[in-house]
């Protein structure tokens, strides 16, 4: 299951320098607008702790981690949604993705020229919010001409609905809000599923720092804070440059000592890839043998024979029985076999609901 994150953002607030920290691909980073032109895929490996223990227990030949695809897509100006700057290239690959990490400029440097010549991310956002809004509200307004004299006949019950969804959407978008502020319901979504509105992708807030603020933010991330309160939304603090600095660090180790010198546990990055999967309301199992131990990506709530799927669409099809270990039970008593012993390993059917975490081995006949 490919998990595909854009960052963006207004020009030089830090998007490709993260971009370039998160992937193993390199987006110039330069110091004028515009200098990622095409976005950049990259592709980085969603650090897991539990990998390693099991890893460590079972001592396969390969560990294979699950990946994020990551996508860095052209700065945004206001009147992109008009088509000015890169605008349509921009909003079309916004589309592509699952979510979207919006990085603002949370620091105060002379040296880096802001597209508007002050530092006010709350500013930046609105901008961003603005031009996304207007592209949906355009998307959603022609849909509903399509629709409006059936809807208004009320024979055709399906073109009733679907105007009356559009038309819940079309309310928030006016009123300045995202259209995940129309809370649609599941049975409302396939009505606007069409439309891959821009503003319904979950977002994360990404406040790039400087290095002082790093642990506790600053004035910048508070505003910011303030503004996205009611918002359904994750909000992460990151200095971009330190984290362009711990990428070029040879050692585990050495980015160890780095991190305990600025007071932080781990890279921001790290936290980064464990939030935009949260906020993708994503989980992990783990297949565990002695040729690999792997990690798959699935979705919160996906039954056994889905989560089979995701290795190989046989296994769904012709899906038996799930073999499970919940991971704090391998952990504790070392091994498969310890614990089948005790009665640890559990044989699931299809409606069993796969945990976060699950060690499983599928039974499955084509």
């Amino acid at each position: 299951m490919a998990l595909k994150c854009g960052i963006v953002g207004l020009p030089n607030v830090g998007e490709s320098t993260l971009f370039n920290c998160l992937s193993n691909a390199k987006a110039q980073a330069a110091n004028f607008p515009f200098c990622t032109i095409d976005p950049n895929v990259g592709t980085t490996t969603v650090p897991d702790e539990r990998l390693n223990k099991l890893s460590d227990l079972v001592k396969p030949q390969n560990i294979i981690p699950t990946t994020v695809e990551i996508v860095d897509i052209a700065g945004l100006v206001k009147g992109a949604s008009k088509g000015e700057g890169l605008g349509n290239k921009f909003l079309g690959n916004i589309r592509e993705c699952n979510a979207i990490l919006h990085v603002l400029r949370c620091f105060d440097d002379p040296n880096v020229v802001h597209v508007d010549g002050t530092v006010n991310p709350v500013k930046d956002k609105e901008i961003i919010d603005t031009e996304l809004q207007l592209k949906d509200l355009e998307s959603v307004e022609t849909k509903m001409k399509k629709f409006e004299k059936l809807a208004k006949t009320g024979t055709d019950k399906e073109a009733v609905k679907t105007f009356n969804v559009l038309t819940k959407v079309k309310n928030v978008l006016e009123a300045g809000q995202s259209a995940r502020a129309a809370g649609l319901e599941e049975t409302e979504l396939p009505f606007v599923a069409d439309l891959h509105l821009l503003t319904i992708k979950p977002v994360m807030y990404v406040c790039n720092v400087d290095e002082a603020s790093a642990k506790t933010g600053n004035k910048h991330v508070d505003a910011v804070r303030e503004a996205v309160k009611g918002e359904d939304a994750e909000l992460l603090i990151i200095t971009a440059q330190m984290e362009s600095e711990i990428a070029t660090l040879e050692t585990f180790e050495e980015k160890q000592m780095f991190l305990a010198e600025m007071g932080l546990e781990e890279p921001g990055v790290n936290k980064l890839i464990k939030s935009a999967y949260k906020l993708l309301k994503l989980e992990t199992y783990f297949t565990a043998g002695v040729k690999e131990v792997r990690a798959w990506t699935i979705t919160r709530g996906m039954k056994a024979p889905q989560a089979a799927g995701v290795i190989h669409t046989d296994f769904e099809k012709g899906f038996i029985k799930a073999e499970v270990i919940s991971y704090n039970d391998f952990i504790s008593l070392g091994s498969e076999a310890a614990c089948r012993d005790v009665g640890k390993l559990r044989m699931e059917g299809k409606e069993y609901v796969v945990n976060d975490g699950d060690v499983m081995h599928f039974r499955f006949n084509v």
